[in-house]
Order: structure tokens, then sequence, then C-alpha cells
């Protein structure tokens, strides 16, 4: 039996798939790599709120038919921000002024429309900021009520004139960020020699808190829509020299999943994203209730008629 037209048939197969895959690979070198068709991967930094507001993204996409890949708790800024690049993910919820300061560290915008521009102009090409939500989430360092009433400290600026050794605690990249230690003694004149950084890796959580309920940190970098702040009394220091710049929520996207159905699907869930809203959703993920991220999420789509 003549099997040479089988063989032929079987290279001019092999031929058409090597070339369909030169046709569909990205000649670019370094650029983010694209997820498959109609799928968005979604990615969230490793503490609550942001795998809330993640999941929410989520579930808002996949009401509009668009597949939804979840890759949460995926770690801190720079991690995430790598998984960007290299194009594990697509999506993750952002915070304006940390993430301008990211990309522009010697940026001096401090307005909340200062920052929005700064930060649209700062983006790198392949990555887009969507519109930001009215909901804000900042850092901000926090002392006991008794620490407040013994030693007369109600602002950052106070600080300085405190004698003693402020044990400052937050996430492990803070003892670098701007607003850290080094922005304390650079903007508030805090002595860097009376300043003793405790790393706690809990993004402001239950760690967090515990040491600043123990002793064992004076001050502590707390999100403001943290629920622990008001239950345990803690008193949230005034930032006259606005160290802390504004943290409005906002969608950080690569290029290539940006479509104008996702697009205005994201713009839409930050129009109706409030910082009462999150301390809400905060609160039953992080309360008695113990809701989950997709519950919380869920909910809150219908409340808003969303999905």
């Amino acid at each position: 039996m003549n099997r040479r037209p089988v063989r032929l048939l079987a290279l001019a197969a092999a031929l058409i798939l090597a070339l369909a895959g030169c046709a569909t690979s990205n000649p670019t070198s370094g650029a983010p790599a694209s997820s498959a068709a109609g799928t968005v991967r979604i990615g969230s930094a490793n503490f609550p709120e942001s795998e809330i507001i993640a999941e929410i993204y989520a579930q808002a996409l996949e009401a509009k038919g668009i597949k939804a890949e979840r890759h949460m708790q995926i770690g801190a800024r720079d991690i995430y921000i790598g998984a960007l690049k290299d194009g594990s993910i697509d999506l993750v919820p952002e915070y304006t002024g940390n993430l301008l300061q990211y990309f522009d560290p010697k940026t001096t915008a401090t307005t909340p429309d200062e920052v929005d521009k700064a930060l649209t102009a700062a983006t790198p090409a392949g990555f887009t900021v969507l519109t930001p939500a009215p909901a804000e989430d900042k850092d901000s360092y926090n002392v006991t009520k008794e620490f407040s009433d013994k030693f007369h400290i109600t602002s950052l600026a106070d600080l300085a004139g405190y004698q003693g050794t402020l044990k400052v605690g937050g996430n492990p990249e803070l003892a670098e960020r701007p607003y850290g230690p080094k922005g304390l003694t650079s903007v508030y004149g805090v002595p860097a020699d009376r300043l003793s950084f405790v790393a706690i890796s809990d993004g402001g959580g239950p760690l967090t808190v515990k040491a600043l309920q123990d002793g064992q940190v004076d001050l502590a970098d707390i999100y403001t829509t943290t629920p622990a702040i008001k239950d345990n009394g803690f008193v949230t220091l005034a930032d006259p020299k606005n160290l802390i710049m504004p943290q409005n929520v906002v969608p950080l996207i690569s290029a290539t999943a940006g479509t104008a159905t996702v697009t205005d699907t994201l713009n839409k869930v930050s129009a109706a994203l409030t910082t009462d809203g999150l301390l809400a959703l905060n609160a039953r993920n992080q309360g008695t209730e113990k809701a989950s991220p997709a519950q919380v999420a869920k909910d809150w789509l219908k409340q808003k008629n969303l999905v």
C-alpha cells in the first residue's frame, strides 16, 4: 500500500501548525503575555480588602460574560507588579498615592487631582489606570488611647517632641517607603536614632493590631478602613503635612486586557465604591460574621445593581 500521500498530508499539517504558532507569538521582547481570549486574570495583594475588591472585579466581569481567573493573596506591591509585568496577571486593585510613589518616588503631587494626573503620566507603557473610586483607604499611623493621653500625642507633628524610642510597626516594605520612618524624620523631624522599626507581615491586620495593643510597638501603620481602629479605640494621628498621599482605589490593568466592556464594567464598579462602603465590606469580612470575600463581593454587587 502506497503511504506517501499520507506522509505528505502529515507534513503539510505540521507546517500549517508551525506557521500558526509563529503568527500568534508575541514579537515584542519583554511585553506582557496576553491572556486567553475572553479571560481576565485578576490578582490581589496579601491583605483582605484587596482580595474583596479583586473579587468584586471578578464577579462584575463574569456577570458580563467575561471569564475571570483568580490569583489572590499574591503578596506585596513589588510582587504583584512583577506578576503584571511578566503577564501572570492582567488586573489588580491599587491605591493611587502609593502606586504613584512606586512608579515615581520623586513625585511632589499631594492633592487627589495632582496624584491622579501624575499617576496617569507615570504608569508604564502597556498598563493603564482606570477611573479612581471615591473610596479611599490610606496608610495611617495609630497609637493607643493610653499612649496618646499620656504623652499628649494626636498628630505626627507631636512625635518630634517624644523623648523615648518610638517602635514603629508595619509591613516590611514600610521601612523603605517615603511615608515610612524616613518620612517621619524628613517631614516631621523625628530623630532617626529615636525610631526603631518592627516588621510585621500582615498588611496592618490582626498581628499589627495585637502588637499595638500589647505594647510591642508604639506606632502602627494600619489602613484607615480597618474596623479594628474603631473597635479598639486607637487614635489615628493627624497628618498636617500630607506625608501620606491620597489613596483612592483604582484598577491597574494590562492594556491588552482593557477592552471596552472590561473598562466600562470596572469604571461602574469604581463609581459605586465609597469609603464607608469599604468599611462595611471589611467589617463583614473581619468582624464576627467572618463572611468570605466572595460572599461579601456578591452581596455588594447585588445591592448596587451591578449584576
